[in-house]
């Protein structure tokens, strides 16, 4: 049973996205997989991650097969917002370096204990 409280950001089927929060597939062929939200529709996420799915051609995905994972910040993010055009480089480099930031912390969690 979910835990989070009623609309948090991990209820993705009651908030919506914003441009830049990083998402996790949980239906279609494409579960598991992690995507950047490249832009919003009523209801609908339009992600990317630059190798499958691309920049140019974003999936239309609706919230509810979504799963909230991150909200990224920096350049990446900046440009989003700006409305700037990112390329699928960036996007393949940003989702492998904060893969790569969040196993080095696990990682280090996990010799702690």
């Amino acid at each position: 049973m979910n835990n989070e409280p009623k609309g948090s950001r991990y209820n993705s089927s009651e908030s919506g996205f914003i441009k830049a929060d990083i998402v996790i597939s949980i239906n279609g062929r494409d579960a598991g997989k992690q995507f950047l939200v490249i832009g919003t529709d009523d209801g609908y996420s339009l992600i990317a991650d630059g190798k499958g799915r691309r920049y140019e051609k974003p999936k239309r995905k609706k919230n509810k097969h979504l799963k909230f994972e991150d909200r990224s910040t920096g350049s990446i993010a900046e440009k989003l917002a700006e409305g700037s055009k990112i390329t699928n480089n960036e996007i393949r480099r940003f989702l492998a370096e904060y893969n790569a930031e969040k196993n080095s912390e696990g990682g280090m969690q996990n010799a702690k204990r």
